[in-house]
C-alpha cells in the first residue's frame, strides 16, 4: 500500500493501459499533491492527478503513439495514447511549468488507493480572473466495502 499522505518525492515507472506509451517520473510533491477537479475535461476524464514537472517527466517509449489535445485558452496540453486512449500526463493551465501525472498510469498505484481526494473547482479558474484563486469544490471519498 502507498502512502498517499507522504509529500515525499518518489520516482515510479508509468504507461498507458496498451503499453504503448511509457515513462518514468520523479513526483515532486509525492502522493500528497493528488486531486482531481471539476472543469469540463476533468469532470468526464475522472482521474486523479499527482503532480510532477516538464524536466522530471521521462518518456522512454511510444512518443509518436502520443497525442495531445487543448480547449479553451490552449494552455494547457492533455496527453493521450492513440492506441487505447488513456490519459496519461497533462502540462497544467493553472502553472504551465507543472505536470498533472495519470496515478492510474503509475506502476503499483491504483486510484484505489486514496481514500480521499481533494476536488478543486476548475469552474472557477483564477486565470479567468485576478480575484479567484484556488477554490476547492470538495472531497471525494472511497470507502472500500469488506470483501469476505
Amino acid at each position: 500500500m502507498i502512502d498517499t499522505q507522504s509529500s515525499e518525492p518518489v520516482v515510479l515507472n508509468g504507461a498507458c493501459h496498451c503499453g504503448a506509451v511509457k515513462f518514468t517520473v520523479l513526483l515532486t510533491e509525492g502522493f500528497a499533491s493528488a486531486r482531481r477537479c471539476t472543469c469540463s475535461l476533468c469532470r468526464m476524464r475522472g482521474a486523479i492527478a499527482v503532480t510532477s514537472t516538464q524536466d522530471n517527466f521521462r518518456l522512454t517509449s511510444g512518443e509518436e503513439k502520443l497525442a495531445t489535445y487543448r480547449f479553451n485558452t490552449g494552455t494547457a496540453e492533455h496527453h493521450f495514447c492513440t492506441a487505447c486512449g488513456i490519459y496519461t500526463h497533462h502540462r497544467r493551465r493553472s502553472n504551465p511549468g507543472e505536470l498533472g501525472v495519470n496515478v492510474a498510469c503509475l506502476e503499483g498505484v491504483s486510484p484505489f488507493d486514496f481514500c480521499e481526494i481533494q476536488v478543486l473547482d476548475g469552474d472557477r479558474h483564477p486565470s479567468d480572473d485576478a480575484k479567484h484563486r484556488t477554490y476547492i469544490a470538495g472531497v471525494l471519498k472511497f470507502d472500500p466495502a469488506s470483501r469476505d
